[in-house]
C-alpha cells in the first residue's frame, strides 16, 4: 500500500491530510505531531486562551472521530528523528516507516533571549504552542505586572489579553516602532494609541539589558536606564523555521526548507508546507508565517501529490484582534511609494492603501471587514483603483471591483 507521511501536526500538516482524503487518496496517511494533543487552531492562543475564555477542547481543529472516519493515522507525542531519502523511510525512535511521499510541516520555534540573560530565572515565557499558552494563562492568574518583549502581532495581542485581565502591562520594542515588519507607520500609530488609551505602557527603540530576581524574575533594566518591577515576562521577538530534520537529510536550506514552484524540496518525494517552507514568488523567495499560507500551501501539496502539477500562488493575508480593534492586512507593503487613507463608515474604522507607483500592493484595514474583503479581491485580481478615488468616501468601494 502507498503511504504519505506528514511530519508536523499543525495547520499545514493537518490540511495536507484533510485535502488528500477529499481528493480520494487511497493510500495510508500517517500524521506525526510532537505535541501531546491533536491538531489545534493557533490564533486563539494569544487571545481567547490567555483571556481565559477558551480551553484546549475549544481550539481543536477536529475531534478524534474525524481522523478515524477518514483513516488518518494520527500520532501525538511522536518525534520523527531522521529521514533516509535514499530508501524513502523515516525513523520514529527505534522504528522505521516507509513513505511514497513525505511532507515536512515542521513549523517554527520561538527565538529566545540569550541564555546568560534568562538562566535560572522562572517567570519568563514564550508563546508558540498550546502548553505555552496554558502555562502563561496560569501565570496571569497570580501576576500583577507583566513585561512583554516584542511589539509585533504576538507581543501586542498578549499585551491586550493581559490588560483585559486588569494586569499592569509594559511592552518593549527594540526597533524604532511597533509592527515594523508587518504594517506601515499610520497603522502602527493607531494601534499604539489604542494600547496607550487602554493603559499599556509602550517603550519603542528600547531593549532589555538585564533581569533581576532570585529563582524567579522580579524586575528588568532597560537600555534607556529605566528599571521596572515585574512578575511575569513574555518574549515575543519572532520565530525561526524548524529545519534541523531537513538539513540532516541533505535538503536545501535558506531561512527555511527551500521548495520549488509546486512545493517540492530538493530531494525527490519530499515536500514542505507552512511556516518552515521558503517558496518562490513574484517578490522573490519568501517564507510566510500565517494561517492563510498554511492552508493554501497544504492544499497545494496535497493536490500536487495527486498529480495536479499546480504552481503555488498565494495572496498574503493576516489579521490581529487587539482590544476592540480588528486589524486585517492583505498583500505586502514593502516598496510602497504612496499611502492613501480611506475613512470608514463608522467611528474607529479606517483603511490604508499602499501603492508602488500606480499599482495597488497592500491594504491595512481597521474595523471594517467589508472594506477588507473588497481590498482582498482587488489585489487577487491585480486591479488598482485610482488612488484619488480610493480617498473619496463618496464613492462606493464595491464599485471598484467592476472597474
Amino acid at each position: 500500500m502507498k503511504r504519505v507521511v506528514i511530519v508536523g501536526a499543525g495547520l499545514a500538516g493537518f490540511t495536507v491530510a484533510r485535502r488528500l482524503r477529499e481528493l480520494d487518496y487511497q493510500g495510508a496517511i500517517s500524521l506525526f505531531g510532537n505535541e501531546a494533543v491533536a491538531p489545534y487552531d493557533r490564533p486563539p492562543l494569544s487571545k481567547d486562551i490567555l483571556k481565559g475564555e477558551k480551553t484546549a477542547d475549544d481550539v481543536r481543529l477536529q475531534d478524534r472521530a474525524f481522523y478515524e472516519e477518514r483513516d488518518i493515522q494520527l500520532h501525538v507525542s511522536a518525534q520523527v528523528t531522521r529521514i533516509r531519502p535514499e530508501d524513502r523511510t523515516v525513523e520514529i525512535g527505534p522504528e522505521e516507516l516507509g513513505y511514497d511521499a513525505l511532507i515536512l510541516a515542521t513549523g517554527a520555534t520561538i527565538r529566545p533571549l540569550p541564555d546568560q540573560m534568562t538562566r535560572d530565572l522562572g517567570g519568563i515565557y514564550g508563546l508558540r504552542d498550546l502548553s505555552d499558552a496554558q502555562a502563561l494563562e496560569h501565570a496571569f492568574r497570580a501576576a500583577r505586572r507583566v513585561l512583554v518583549i516584542g511589539g509585533g502581532y504576538i507581543g501586542l495581542e498578549v499585551a491586550a489579553a493581559a490588560r483585559s485581565r486588569g494586569l499592569e502591562v509594559t511592552v518593549l520594542e527594540a526597533a524604532p516602532r511597533i509592527l515594523g515588519r508587518v504594517a506601515a507607520a499610520p497603522t502602527a500609530d493607531i494601534i499604539r494609541a489604542l494600547h496607550r488609551h487602554e493603559g499599556v505602557d509602550i517603550h519603542e527603540n528600547t531593549r532589555i539589558v538585564a533581569f533581576t530576581g532570585d529563582g524567579h524574575v522580579t524586575g528588568a533594566t532597560l537600555s534607556d536606564g529605566t528599571r521596572l518591577a515585574t512578575d511575569c515576562v513574555v518574549v515575543g521577538i519572532g520565530v525561526s523555521p524548524n529545519t534541523g530534520l531537513a538539513e540532516s537529510a541533505g535538503l536545501e536550506i535558506d531561512d527555511g526548507i527551500v521548495v520549488d514552484d509546486i512545493c517540492q524540496t530538493s530531494r525527490p518525494g519530499i515536500w514542505a508546507a507552512g511556516d518552515c517552507a521558503r517558496f518562490p514568488s513574484p517578490h522573490g523567495p519568501m517564507r510566510l508565517e500565517s494561517v492563510g499560507n498554511a492552508i493554501a500551501m497544504g492544499e497545494c501539496v496535497a493536490e500536487n501529490i495527486m498529480g495536479a502539477g499546480r504552481p503555488f500562488e498565494v495572496t498574503p493575508w493576516f489579521w490581529s484582534d487587539q482590544f476592540d480593534a480588528k486589524l486585517q492586512i492583505v498583500g505586502l507593503n514593502q516598496g510602497h511609494t504612496r499611502i492613501v487613507a480611506r475613512d470608514g463608515a463608522k467611528d474607529g474604522a479606517i483603511s490604508y492603501w499602499y501603492y508602488r507607483d500606480d499599482a495597488l500592493i497592500s491594504v491595512d484595514v481597521i474595523n471594517e471587514p467589508k472594506t477588507y474583503m473588497v481590498a482582498k479581491r482587488l489585489i487577487e485580481a491585480g486591479k488598482s483603483p485610482d488612488p484619488d478615488d480610493i480617498a473619496d468616501t463618496s464613492q462606493n468601494i464595491k464599485a471598484f471591483l467592476k472597474s
